[in-house]
């Protein structure tokens, strides 16, 4: 893994695309539910999900950085796992 590049995914574009193409919701309610206009849920759906299909398809690392309008919350179950790392890579 360390010699892999990788790309880092915002968690404001993870959760864009968590409510539009996850939960069906509608960029106007997305928007309205993160504090952002319809024009930042669409540049953020369109960064995110350019980078996930880049790591997918090119075999890079996917790491997640920290950002201003996320809504995400933990999930029960979420937390440390077998080597001390976070649900999505990331130390804790």
């Amino acid at each position: 893994m360390s010699q892999l590049e990788i790309v880092e995914l915002g968690l404001d574009e993870l959760e864009a695309m968590r409510l539009c193409d996850l939960e069906g919701k509608q960029q106007e309610e997305a928007a309205e539910q993160m504090g952002v206009s319809r024009g930042t849920i669409q540049r953020l759906l369109q960064t995110g999900r350019k980078k996930l299909l880049t790591s997918i398809t090119e075999g890079q690392a996917l790491s997640f950085e920290d950002a201003d309008h996320v809504c995400i919350s933990p999930r029960p179950g979420w937390g440390r796992g077998r080597h001390g790392r976070g649900r999505f890579g990331g130390a804790r």
